[in-house]
């Protein structure tokens, strides 16, 4: 095999390179409209969705990775399982699994997390990882208007030494794809704007369905999808399954887009 020969280039040259591209994207992320917060399986399934439809979307990931416990699974064995119908979006991503028993299927997870970022990457969505919520942006009415973000790695610096500030993205929608936490949920409950009884035990049977039933608006300008609907909705995890996800990021994507249909 013939070694290849690289084209000249310098150290200037690639720095101006990440950093020209970085300022045209922050550019771009400073307006937008759909930020998802959080980039596991339902909010990349939401991003990817929305983009297919042209919508501008953003995720915001506070790991340097994508994908949340969709790369892992139970246990840190890492086969992903799903229940049907959601095996339908594996198709669609052209995720090969096997069949455990009726109704029960299971995929590597490193697989299917992967082709489910490639496919929303694919689509169009845009991706800001290592940065964390901080806040929300509010509006008349206490209308979500966007996301107060800063860099993931200034939360583990000692208070004493840093005062970084955040900044600040407007969007005409908010997906809280946070998982358990609900984040976004979780600051309007500060503020005494909305108030959630935390998810319950774990049934899978109930849960799933009961997620994906529940996915949409929890309040004006901000939509729930994934576990964050069953801390927002008091509904039971569903543990090492992910089908719900899946389906439940779908469905926060079509309560989005008819939104957005209906302002234009």
């Amino acid at each position: 095999m013939q070694m290849p020969i690289f084209e000249k280039s310098s150290e200037s040259s690639v720095t101006r390179a990440i950093v020209s591209q970085f300022a045209k994207d922050m550019d771009e992320f400073a307006e937008t409209d759909v930020i998802v917060i959080g980039g596991g399986p339902s909010g990349l399934m939401a991003g990817r969705d929305l983009a297919l439809k042209k919508v501008k979307v953003l995720v915001v990931e506070r790991n340097n990775y994508l994908g949340g416990g969709f790369w892992i699974g139970g246990f840190l064995m890492n086969t992903v399982t799903v229940r049907a119908p959601a095996q339908k979006i594996l198709d669609e991503l052209e995720v090969k699994y096997k069949m455990f028993e009726k109704g029960l299927y299971m995929t590597p997870g490193p697989l299917a997390c992967s082709k489910l970022i490639a496919a929303a990457c694919e689509a169009g969505v845009s991706i800001l990882n290592m940065a964390s919520f901080d806040d929300v942006v509010l509006r008349e009415k206490n209308r979500v208007a966007g996301a107060v973000i800063n860099w993931t790695p200034v939360g583990s610096l000692p208070r004493q030494i840093t005062c970084v500030d955040p900044v600040a993205l407007e969007s005409k929608l908010v997906i809280d794809a946070t998982g358990h936490d609900a984040m976004v949920v979780k600051k309007l409950e500060e503020r005494g704007l909305i108030k959630t009884p935390g998810f319950g035990a774990m049934w899978i049977e109930k849960s799933e369905d009961a997620v994906v039933e529940h996915s949409g608006f929890a309040h004006p300008g901000l939509i729930v999808t994934g576990m964050a609907v069953s801390t927002t909705f008091g509904l039971p995890r569903m543990g090492p399954t992910f089908g719900s996800m899946l389906l439940s990021g779908r469905k926060g994507a079509d309560v989005a887009y008819k939104f957005l249909k209906g302002k234009k």
